[in-house]
């Protein structure tokens, strides 16, 4: 049985959201062959090895580790490889992944070549199709890690195609200075054929990151529906371009979006008590050439202070993109 927090229903009853009761058992692209099972019913039995084994071998991944909740501390960073048409990982509500402190939990990129080039187009491919469900992911770091851009302390995505569901994100940590750096929690670039990244009953709760201290991309958009976010600060200093003086940072409290052409969406969500040293407490859109959308519907964002600088009247937001955000029956303040 999926677990919600009481915090968690109220703040998402306020906006008519109430948790999702199911989903397929197996999703219609993941044949039954592919099916594998992490543990064998003791928690002992599941571990950062097995992990770390099944992301690799990828298909649906469900784990068997008893009747009560466990979390599985990561001595390595999975890593998904590319030949992999789908990877879902089924928590079923009971799993946490724990960087430690330590490391990165999740890790997917299609133009890594050490996870297999499996096209001519890295940046725009179908697969692999990475869904995380049912999932803790508790206390990834990615300081340090600086390949293609760094952040994503708890996952990183570039290309394939993501989704999120029933998932929460919490103490997740990734560098402190950078002026495009970004997502404590899921940082991604490049998404197929410019296709959101769905996000579907997420919580995202005390991140820390220069940018974006839940969710953090380039050029992605984003569809987040009946999901929380609170308590993240994003807390590097001198913007992007970073000041004089400065490594810059410090924008999007709980979300940082940069980039051209891209849209955010968020419907039946909550965004409160949120900080930026620099701007948008709440959200950060900035599109480049000025054609990216927002939309914000049934939601409230409220209590999101930016330091810095926000746009007048969208209180916690800084907002650059092709005309002012839609906002239906939605609150800000």
């Amino acid at each position: 049985m999926l677990r919600f927090s009481v915090a968690v229903l109220t703040a998402l009853a306020t906006v008519g959201a109430t948790p999702a009761s199911s989903y397929p058992e197996t999703p219609s692209h993941v044949a039954r062959s592919d099916v594998q099972t992490v543990g064998d019913g003791t928690s002992a039995s599941c571990t950062s090895d097995a992990v770390v084994r099944a992301v690799k071998r990828g298909g649906l991944i469900r784990f068997d580790c008893g009747p009560d909740p466990v979390t599985i501390e990561m001595r390595q960073t999975a890593k998904v490889v590319n030949t992999s048409p789908s990877v879902v990982i089924d928590g079923g509500g009971l799993v946490t992944l724990s960087g430690v402190g330590k490391r990165r939990i999740l890790y997917q990129n299609t133009c890594d070549p050490k996870q297999t080039w499996t096209t001519s187009h890295c940046n725009d491919q179908a697969s692999p199709r990475l869904v995380l469900r049912n999932l803790t992911f508790a206390r990834g770091n990615s300081t340090g890690q600086k390949y293609d851009g760094g952040g994503g302390g708890a996952v990183f995505v570039r290309g394939g195609q993501l989704k999120i569901v029933n998932s929460t994100f919490v103490g997740n940590r990734c560098d402190r200075p950078g002026a495009d750096l970004g997502g404590a929690a899921v940082r991604v670039l490049d998404q197929y054929r410019d296709r959101p990244v769905q996000v579907l009953h997420g919580t995202f709760r005390g991140g820390r990151c220069s940018n974006g201290s839940a969710l953090s991309s380039i050029g992605v958009s984003w569809r987040v529906e009946d999901s929380l976010f609170v308590g993240n600060r994003a807390i590097g200093r001198g913007a992007n371009p970073a000041r004089p003086g400065t490594r810059g940072g410090g924008s999007g409290g709980a979300i940082y979006l940069d980039g051209n052409r891209f849209t955010l969406a968020l419907v039946r969500t909550v965004i409160r008590n949120n900080v930026a040293n620099e701007g948008g407490g709440a959200v950060f859109f900035v599109s480049n050439d000025r054609t990216g959308t927002m939309l914000i519907k049934r939601s409230r964002l409220v209590h999101n202070p930016s330091k810095g600088f926000e746009t007048k009247g969208l209180p916690g937001i800084f907002f650059l993109g092709a005309r002012r955000p839609t906002i239906i029956k939605s609150v800000l303040r």
